[in-house]
């Protein structure tokens, strides 16, 4: 089979196509021919980095999203059957290889795809989606009437956060800029702030959650954002720099929240999808050999939504 590799950390040229043997399910595992695969944040920064976050060095393939069906199923599978239409986000944060034209994984890392969904938008939804809804829903318990700030609420975590937290009943207030204003108003969110005209630590008080998409001095101006007994979410690791006696001092719970498999997850995303309160916006798709052009892409910051790379004709 076709898949993405890299031999040594470094920029997008590291990532060159390969021919590799097919994988085989094991036991509670299923064979899924990849038919679109995911592109985030997580995958250039490995890259880059050269290593995986349990160490692991290279050669390895990126990848955790992924969308496709069902060859085959390992013993004591139930969930699935050969033929059934699948995605999820396998084995993050260790290696899954979901840029290849096959993945295997345990059945209970994927989900039925959602109805009605083809396997581009379905590649766009699971870890951006997962993340949102482990740091809004399973974190900071959001409800009816809490007002919520998503810090970069166009990206591909963010604008799923955004109808997430409104599909809880929240009022959601998202930072982005003036060009990608009308898409979060699309989306639903009830406040829009740029954050290259004004400080939303000053444009925005008394929030009950924050989610920090972005990292560095975020993290600490939110405390400002924050009422008291507030929680601040990052899906990124809190800097050693980071004022937690400031945080303890405003009664603000700060954590880090690091996206993990999830079936049940997955399932309650796919009801969102189902009943059209979440739609994932995809920015660009890539044939698989073009991986290094999908990574130069995100990383120029400047794209809406998700970047797709399509792996199946």
């Amino acid at each position: 089979m076709r898949a993405i590799s890299q031999t040594r950390p470094g920029g997008p040229e590291v990532l060159e196509v390969i021919e590799t043997e097919r994988p085989e399910p094991g036991p509670t595992e299923i064979l899924v021919r990849v038919h679109a695969a995911g592109v985030n944040p997580a995958d250039w920064k490995t890259r880059e980095r050269g290593a995986l976050a349990d160490g692991t060095r290279p050669p390895f393939t990126l990848g955790w999203d992924v969308s496709g069906v069902v060859e085959a199923v390992g013993r004591g599978v139930t969930l699935f059957a050969p033929g059934d239409e699948v995605f999820g986000m396998p084995h993050f944060p260790h290696q899954a290889g979901a840029y290849a034209e096959y993945v295997t994984a345990p059945a209970r890392h994927f989900a039925p795809l959602p109805a009605g969904l083809d396997h581009v938008h379905g590649a766009a939804i699971p870890l951006a989606a997962l993340t949102a809804w482990q740091a809004l829903v399973d974190t900071a318990a959001v409800r009816p009437g809490d007002r919520v700030l998503i810090h970069a609420a166009a990206g591909g975590v963010g604008h799923l956060a955004v109808q997430i937290a409104k599909a809880r009943g929240a009022y959601v207030i998202g930072t982005a800029s003036a060009a990608k204003h009308d898409f979060l108003r699309d989306l639903g969110a009830d406040e829009v702030v740029d954050y290259t005209a004004v400080d939303f630590a000053e444009a925005v008080r008394d929030v009950d959650v924050v989610l920090d998409t972005i990292g560095g001095d975020y993290g600490p101006r939110s405390l400002r954002a924050l009422r008291r007994g507030g929680t601040l979410v990052s899906v990124l690791p809190l800097e050693e720099s980071f004022p937690e006696a400031d945080a303890r001092a405003a009664d603000v719970r700060a954590v880090f929240v690091l996206v993990e498999p999830d079936h049940a997850g997955l399932r309650e995303i796919a009801a969102l999808v189902e009943s059209g309160r979440l739609r994932v916006r995809v920015d660009a798709v890539f044939a698989l050999e073009d991986a290094a052009k999908a990574h130069a892409l995100g990383e120029t910051g400047r794209t809406t939504g998700k970047i797709v790379l399509s792996v199946a004709s």
